[in-house]
Order: structure tokens, then C-alpha cells, then sequence
């Protein structure tokens, strides 16, 4: 399977920053993760948006997956009493 590359939108990245690194670690391996396999066991696909998402602990990383140019796009981060407002 290729490699695909991982890309964070501005605004999962200004999440990620608001993030300590103790919750940032986890989240960090899950979207390196996504590189090697962009569904990986446990991933959903969203109803009522387009995209997915995973878990890391109690946050959940939202992104797009584009096929044709190997990449993942991460739209979003955050917990997950907040993130699908």
C-alpha cells in the first residue's frame, strides 16, 4: 500500500497548538498513523458532513481522504463532547 501524506488544515492546527503535549502525543501518533493507512481499524465515516474520523482518547480527529494524490487532509481536533458542532 503507498504512502499517503498527512496535511493539517490551519484551523486543526492552531487546535492541535491549544493542546498539552501530554493529549498532543497520542494524537500525533494517530495521524502519523493515517499516513500508513488512512482507515485504520475503528475509523466512521461521518453522517451529515463529508469526511471521517477516529479516536485518540477522548478527542477525535475529523479529515478527508483524497486517493488520486495520497494525501489526508485533517479538517479538525478536538473532544469529543465539542468537535461535531
Amino acid at each position: 500500500m503507498p504512502e499517503y501524506t498527512a496535511i493539517l488544515s490551519k484551523k486543526a492546527q492552531k487546535q492541535l497548538d491549544k493542546l498539552s503535549d501530554a493529549v498532543a502525543g497520542p494524537i500525533l501518533e494517530a495521524i502519523g498513523g493515517l499516513e500508513k493507512d488512512p482507515r485504520p481499524q475503528g475509523y466512521k465515516k461521518l453522517t451529515g458532513r463529508s469526511g471521517y474520523r477516529i479516536r485518540a482518547g477522548n478527542y477525535r480527529i475529523i479529515y478527508d481522504i483524497f486517493d488520486k494524490q495520497l494525501t489526508v487532509n485533517v479538517i479538525a481536533i478536538g473532544d469529543r463532547k465539542d468537535i461535531y458542532q
